[in-house]
């Protein structure tokens, strides 16, 4: 009787293992999941769509859930803005993101959608480290001012301040010195010099660092 007891609990205490073993690895499976899955329900997207694509790769599901964190971030940051635009500008990203579908390189649109956008959101609201702000001089008058701040994102970018606009500007390849560009102004920064153009199709401007 008691070897028929013993047998029962032994039986018993290996089933109970093995349940914990199955929880276990089922939970690691589900975590392993939510890891890779964006911030959005990927059971509410259309079949085809880039939302789709951001489902399907791990990649892009972590750029995602990155932009998510930073968005949150910002919008922290922007809760007394005036006006309010931080939520429209991220609607108006989405559809642009959305628009990725024409591209012949639809993954590498996507990536950089999302790297650009992440970057874009910590230069402006000053949400990661930043060197400046940095004075520049242009064509010898103290008065035609531009001043800079450089973001550590990932691309690098930069803020310039000329008058009363300011400028978002990404790093791009340069074989010297470190060049950005933004919408419709660019900055070439070489040896305490950088040529600064100021909207479209605005002359190029020489401009010399100022300590200050």
């Amino acid at each position: 009787m008691v070897k028929l007891i013993n047998k029962m609990l032994n039986n018993r205490l290996g089933f109970t293992r093995y349940c914990a073993a199955v929880v276990m690895v089922s939970s690691l499976s589900t975590g392993a999941m939510a890891a890779d899955a964006p911030s959005f329900d990927c059971a509410k997207v259309n079949a085809g769509s880039i939302e789709a694509m951001v489902c399907k790769d791990a990649g892009l599901s972590q750029l995602d859930n990155q932009l998510a964190e930073v968005y949150s971030q910002a919008l922290e940051k922007a809760k007394n803005e005036q006006p309010p635009t931080l939520k429209a500008m991220q609607r108006g990203w989405v559809k642009g993101r959305n628009e990725c579908w024409k591209s012949e390189d639809k993954h590498a649109c996507i990536e950089a959608s999302y790297q650009t956008r992440i970057a874009e959101l910590q230069a402006q609201y000053r949400l990661v480290d930043m060197t400046g702000p940095v004075f520049y001089a242009c064509d010898g008058n103290p008065a035609n001012e531009v001043v800079v701040t450089y973001f550590k994102t990932e691309p690098a970018t930069l803020i310039a301040e000329h008058g009363d606009s300011t400028s978002l500007m990404f790093v791009q390849p340069s074989g010297s010195g470190a060049k950005y560009q933004g919408r419709n102004e660019s900055l070439w920064e070489h040896q305490g010099e950088a040529k600064v153009v100021w909207g479209f199709e605005a002359p190029e401007m020489t401009c010399k660092l100022v300590t200050k």
